[in-house]
């Protein structure tokens, strides 16, 4: 949530001391720009005056830009000369890929949109959960659609026990309301993205929140009824001015999510298992069938249930599996993934 009022155009922009601690002296006449949204063959940036015009040196990749990032460039000849280091950073690691997929960065909040329909899954839930606490954001939960559910505190009850001290909000996309409900984490200076399977409203919801007219607003699609899959209406990431005087940023549905190199993420999920696995008797305690285990004590006693330490289990096992390991000799080195 919004902690200090931005006294300054730059501030309001999201630019806060972690970055400018980083402008090197001999840096002072250089530009911060904030990237507003990555092509594939270019980049957008804002600066305190609106949309700004940016050239890239020769070989560089719009793929290690995210939208969010903050760089530095020459104010005379518009040219980048370098990114600064993010404060928070969401990304994620593709199916067969070595290196992480970067969604957004220095994000304050990360909102994630499901519908209180078929497309609640705890599982993927959990999942979007993980990869916020890695990043170091704030994840709020945001139920959609709650205007078509029959009882929509069914599934509130469900999401607020995903996570110790998980907001959860519900509301309807298209109501002015949705503004009001949100405001605490859109304040000046703030930014939020939003994450979420496709159809649940996340557009609808950057439409509402940054005052899009019709001829700017994202495309908004539907979702089948069955099975509450929605289409891909948001192609590419891009930064929106909120009205409260925060940003938010869009993101296209991710259809599957992996678990990879995110140890800390899975211990912020599920602390309660993170914070009594030190009471056992064995350091390297499984928590299956060794004497003196504390975790397994809690499922006996009721504070803790077993369907939540399997879930726990599934998340480790997969990360372990799906997180690459460098290995070969110096100077040599390849990724290969851990086989358990």
């Amino acid at each position: 949530m919004t902690t200090n009022t931005p006294t300054s155009p730059l501030e309001r922009l999201g630019w806060s001391a972690f970055f400018a601690e980083q402008v090197e002296p001999g840096e002072e006449n250089l530009v911060p720009r904030r990237v507003s949204s990555v092509h594939r063959a270019r980049i957008d940036v804002i600066d305190v005056t609106g949309p700004v015009e940016i050239e890239f040196p020769p070989n560089t990749s719009t793929a290690e830009f995210a939208v969010g990032d903050w760089v530095l460039a020459n104010p005379l000849t518009n040219m980048l000369v370098r990114r600064l280091d993010r404060k928070t950073v969401f990304q994620r690691r593709t199916e067969g890929g070595h290196g992480q997929q970067l969604a957004a960065a220095n994000i304050d909040t990360l909102f994630i949109a499901t519908s209180c329909n078929a497309d609640f899954n705890v599982g993927r839930l959990e999942r979007y959960l993980i990869m916020a606490n890695q990043a170091g954001t704030t994840p709020v939960i945001v139920l959609t659609k709650a205007d078509t559910a029959e009882d929509a505190s069914v599934y509130e009850v469900q999401a607020r026990a995903l996570q110790r001290d998980l907001p959860v909000v519900t509301l309807n996309a298209k109501s002015a309301d949705a503004v009001d409900l949100l405001k605490p984490w859109c304040g000046p200076g703030q930014t939020v993205a939003l994450v979420g399977s496709s159809g649940v409203g996340k557009s609808t919801l950057v439409n509402t929140l940054a005052g899009l007219a019709s001829d700017d607003a994202q495309k908004t699609g539907g979702i089948r009824e069955k099975d509450a899959k929605g289409r891909h209406t948001t192609t590419a990431r891009s930064l929106h001015p909120i009205a409260g005087g925060g940003w938010v940023i869009d993101t296209p549905g991710i259809r599957t999510l992996y678990v990879s190199d995110i140890t800390d993420g899975i211990d912020t999920l599920f602390a309660e298992i993170t914070e009594l696995a030190p009471l056992c008797r064995f350091r390297d305690c499984t928590h299956a069938h060794e004497p003196g285990c504390a975790v397994q004590a809690a499922i006996a006693s009721g504070d803790l249930s077993a369907e939540r330490l399997e879930r726990w289990r599934s998340m480790q096992t997969e990360n372990r599996a799906r997180t690459p390991v460098v290995s070969g000799p110096k100077g040599n080195k390849t990724v290969r993934k851990k086989k358990y």
